[in-house]
């Protein structure tokens, strides 16, 4: 064995260990909870110098997916971490990467798949990959995180396929345990051995195609290829299991159990569930109950021989499920211990529980409950295991608010005359005190969070009845933690990548059923509201939208990063912001590129409204929301940027926020401006007022850019200021 030292460690630190000592060419990835962190701590270890691998944080999971693709495609060795709806965004590119037969690994931290959103975590995702030719570990403990780690990209380059390492998001993700590793990198360099490329992709003088067009009986072939390839990890898994033991001391199989050889009833279950399940198992061995638990290291592929030999002598049998396979009486692991045991010849009797949805605890005595339930012959064969009945709705049939009413307060936007601008009649803060609240008070947002703020602002210039929907996001999350709403008009949520073009559906219906009068006419305002990069992975969605000119409203608020999933750079972030991916260190500076420049890019697509603002200049918003409205109610789509104070992680205090607004505005870093069909016009030009400030003034109010005072980052701040003035000439020029 060689030498290890101790590490006190989460699972997904010990894959980022792993990640490093093993020495990846790039990583794709896209931040999603749970397994963003792995991530976060490998750009710490860049920004250390500690690893020069290649970081590309994508607009989405599924162009994450596509830049591994490419990336081991040109011979790199790559690596991605994902979980639930990101795996599941990114699902048709998987059969693409294992039909072509390139090496990868990625880590998929299982967690509920949404609807209704859940962050916690099952293995309802990791089910869905069970198809799409990737071998599948699954770790049940944190040193079994990083352990196959190493063993799965060794598998991979020996049988040309991409391999999962798969484990319990929060559970064996987050929570700490002692762990031993290599202290000499070289070590696991060594076992897993130089990447050997039988086609190189780069090799100009024997150029190859990837990814060729089939029919029959070719694709077939292919497909044959790939279940050889897969019998052959089957093969291979026994050795390398071998030869990680005989290097490590930890010996692993495909399968793992206690108190099986036997055991009347038996427990099979997947992940750190199985932990407990030893307990358990232990002390009813104790009492005299002959009791056993069993779990799987390999969901592919199958190791059903390993399996039926390991329990097939059970009498009874029950398989815990925390996912479900819905209509089939089971869920996924369910199915496939049945059937083989049923190919073995198995006499056993096999029930199914599912449980611990949506990471709902699983304990000690939750096992215990589960083994006697197996050989109980009053208990049905499938069920739900720790479901709650709910309570009655005294109040059924009565209004939970009192009704918005159409109480006119005087602001409206009108054309004048073809071709200008449009007009707007009130529209002070005065004058709109008297319009009815559409968010119901009380929320979960941090104290001097802008996003309430900003929504309460953009209402007061819109007098027409709102529908909304919410991409993902700190909005979405702080409001509508069930069973509670914020809000008193119908709302609808969609994941970050969908919403422009699901509001699209839903204004289209509304505007149908007003034709055939099945619903009352009148003017609604739908508006979509995005943030925390929404408009990066909703991008797509959103132009989509705007394209075709659907009549709504576009709200983003642009807090500078990926707020609700712990602030991971976006491509909003300000050039040089430290973030949980863009650390500073001696190798790295913070976010290494320029802001996106959206309310530029939704102008490009011809929409006849699109607006910046901020509180900081509160008349200003108002008089813009109700012309943004207006356009979409009567013309297509509008789009409206805010900039919105986060506290947690700019880094600053809640009661300066406005002022933190303020000098973003008079930076010249959030220009105030309107493009109002076609034609640009400047709110505010701090430059005529003499309030004009240098950037670095506005970046030295937050704790994530303070650093940028220091002379060692003048030039990024030289950058960024050239950048910014480049900006605003450009948006001036426009506006002459």
């Amino acid at each position: 064995m060689n030498k290890q030292v101790v590490e006190y460690a989460s699972g997904n630190e010990m894959a980022a260990i792993a990640i490093k000592q093993i020495g990846y060419d790039l990583m794709g990835y896209y931040p999603i909870t749970p397994s963003t962190q792995i991530a976060e701590n490998l750009d710490i270890m860049r920004a250390n110098g500690e690893t020069d691998m290649v970081m590309v944080a994508a607009e989405g999971e599924h162009s994450a997916a596509g830049i591994c693709y490419g990336a081991s495609v040109a011979g790199g060795r790559v690596i991605n971490a994902t979980s639930a709806n990101g795996l599941l965004y990114a699902i048709e590119q998987f059969p693409v990467q294992s039909g072509t037969r390139y090496p990868m690994v990625m880590n998929v931290v299982c967690r509920t798949v949404s609807g209704p959103l859940s962050i916690k975590g099952d293995h309802s995702d990791i089910m869905f990959i069970l198809n799409a030719g990737w071998p599948i570990l699954f770790a049940s403990t944190v040193q079994q995180v990083y352990d196959f780690n190493i063993i799965a990209l060794k598998l991979a380059e020996q049988v040309r396929l991409p391999v999962v390492v798969a484990y319990d998001g929060f559970f064996t993700s987050h929570q700490k345990g002692r762990c031993l590793r290599f202290e000499d990198d070289e070590v696991v360099r060594n076992y897993i051995g130089p990447k050997v490329e039988e086609y190189p992709f780069l090799d100009l003088e024997h150029p190859i195609t990837v990814g060729s067009y089939m029919n029959e009986p070719d694709i077939i072939n292919n497909r044959y290829q790939l279940h050889l390839a897969m019998e052959k990890v089957n093969e291979l898994l026994p050795e390398l299991f071998a030869s990680y033991g005989e290097l490590s001391g930890r010996n692993y199989g495909k399968v793992e159990g206690t108190g099986c050889e036997d055991a009347e009833s038996l427990l099979v279950l997947l992940g750190s569930s199985y932990d407990t399940s030893i307990d358990a198992v232990s002390e009813m061995r104790a009492e005299g109950q002959k009791v056993g638990a069993a779990t799987l290291h390999v969901l592919r592929p199958f190791p059903g021989k390993e399996l039926a030999e390991l329990i097939g002598e059970s009498a009874n049998i029950l398989v815990a499920d925390r996912q479900d396979s819905y209509g089939a009486g089971g869920g996924n692991l369910s199915l496939e211990v049945r059937a083989a045991l049923q190919k073995s010849g198995s006499s056993s009797k096999v029930k199914s529980l599912i449980y611990g949805l949506g990471g709902k605890d699983f304990f000690k005595e939750d096992a215990k409950t589960m083994l006697k339930w197996a050989a109980d012959e009053t208990k049905p064969d499938f069920d739900y295991y720790g479901i709650t009945p709910g309570e009655e709705n005294k109040a059924e049939g009565q209004p939970l608010f009192e009704p918005v009413t159409a109480e006119r307060t005087n602001i409206g936007a009108t054309k004048v005359e073809l071709g200008e601008s449009l007009k707007v009649t009130g529209g002070t803060l005065n004058a709109v005190t008297a319009m009815p609240g559409r968010i119901a008070p009380g929320h979960g947002a941090c104290p001097g969070c802008g996003i309430p703020v900003n929504l309460n602002l953009l209402l007061r210039g819109i007098e027409d009845p709102v529908v909304f929907l919410f991409q993902t996001g700190c909005g979405m999350i702080v409001t509508t933690a069930y069973p509670r709403t914020s809000f008193k008009v119908p709302y609808l949520h969609n994941l970050f990548q969908n919403g422009a073009a699901t509001l699209s559906g839903v204004a289209e219906i509304c505007y149908r059923k007003q034709q055939k009068g099945e619903i009352p006419p009148g003017d609604i305002i739908f508006v979509m509201v995005s943030g925390d990069g929404g408009m990066d992975i909703g991008m797509g969605s959103a132009l989509g939208t705007a394209l075709r000119g659907h009549r709504l409203l576009i709200f983003e608020y642009d807090n500078g990063g990926y707020m609700n999933t712990g602030y991971q750079l976006s491509y909003s972030t300000p050039l040089g912001a430290r973030s949980s991916t863009s650390h500073v260190g001696k190798e790295q500076y913070g976010k290494t590129f320029f802001n996106k420049d959206m309310p530029q890019i939704m102008a490009a697509t011809g929409i006849p409204y699109v607006a910046t603002v901020a509180e900081s200049n509160p008349t200003d918003f108002i008089k813009k929301a109700a012309k943004a409205a207006h356009y979409a109610k009567t013309t297509g789509t509008a789009y409206v940027k805010a900039i919105s104070a986060c506290p947690l992680n700019w880094n600053d205090k809640p009661a300066t926020e406005r002022r933190v607004i303020e000098a973003a505005v008079n930076s010249c870093y959030f220009p105030l401006y309107e493009v109002e069909q076609g034609v640009t016009k400047l709110s505010y030009d701090p430059e005529k007022t003499g309030k004009k400030i240098p950037v670095l003034d506005w970046l030295s109010m937050m704790g994530r850019t303070k650093h940028l005072q220091k002379e060692a980052y003048g030039d990024v701040v030289e950058r960024m200021q050239v950048e910014i003035d480049r900006r605003f000439a450009e948006l001036k020029k426009r506006a002459e």
